[in-house]
């Protein structure tokens, strides 16, 4: 590829980029200018195959293998700035996917505990993470569900997919003041979710959006009554 052939594709990704943030993340109310300028920041082509750079900045649920996808960008852009994430906060992210929304995260956090259910996509995340030199994050190959322990709590929990159910258990690892984003619901219903802990007992709950996203590996399911 010549010099000038490669100035021409950065300014065709910059372009796409630009595009994403203008016409699908912010419009879709994401107006945190932290959230707009780190979306800039992070290179969404850097954490999808190659044969998929095309759709890197597409409104689409992007198909990453094993049945997985990523998120929209409009929906990292709301749970973003939903969640108002401080460099002092500890961060679990159930879903580590892509590695995409991992380093988002970890660019404003202190540190992110990241759990993934298919090794392989945790494997790649790894290596795309290293490339980036992004260094504060843990990677675990677990069920978030059956298979993972933790004496740990969190200044923010993130589930990067459908749950059927609200997360409640999840509640008690929330530091005083932290917050919890889950998207709860089935088919054709779901919605967009965020905890607030306000005291040692008490938690705040508020819908923030309607959604459909695909449903977490094993999450656990509603009770269904049959007649």
């Amino acid at each position: 590829m010549t010099q000038t052939q490669q100035m021409s594709k950065n300014q065709s990704t910059e372009a796409a980029r630009f595009n994403m943030i203008e016409q699908q993340i912010r419009t879709w109310e994401v107006l945190d200018p932290v959230v707009l300028d780190l979306l800039g920041d992070v290179h969404r082509e850097d954490f999808v195959d190659a044969s998929q750079l095309g759709l890197a900045f597409a409104d689409v649920e992007l198909p990453i293998g094993f049945g997985q996808t990523m998120l929209f960008p409009k929906i990292e852009g709301r749970i973003l700035q939903a969640l108002n994430i401080k460099r002092t906060d500890k961060v679990l992210l159930v879903g580590t996917g892509s590695g995409y929304l991992t380093a988002l995260i970890a660019k404003l956090a202190k540190h992110v505990d990241s759990i993934e259910i298919i090794p392989e996509l945790s494997k790649q995340a790894e290596a795309r993470l290293q490339k980036q030199n992004i260094d504060n994050v843990t990677l675990y190959v677990a069920d978030a569900f059956t298979g993972y322990t933790t004496d740990k709590t969190y200044d923010v929990i993130v589930f990067a997919g459908a749950l059927q159910l609200h997360p409640g258990a999840a509640e008690a690892m929330l530091n005083i003041g932290g917050r919890m984003f889950a998207v709860v619901g089935e088919l054709p219903i779901m919605q967009a979710t965020l905890t607030q802990r306000v005291s040692e007992d008490s938690c705040r709950k508020e819908t923030l959006f309607e959604t459909c996203l695909p449903p977490l590996v094993n999450a656990p399911q509603s009770a269904k009554f049959e007649f």
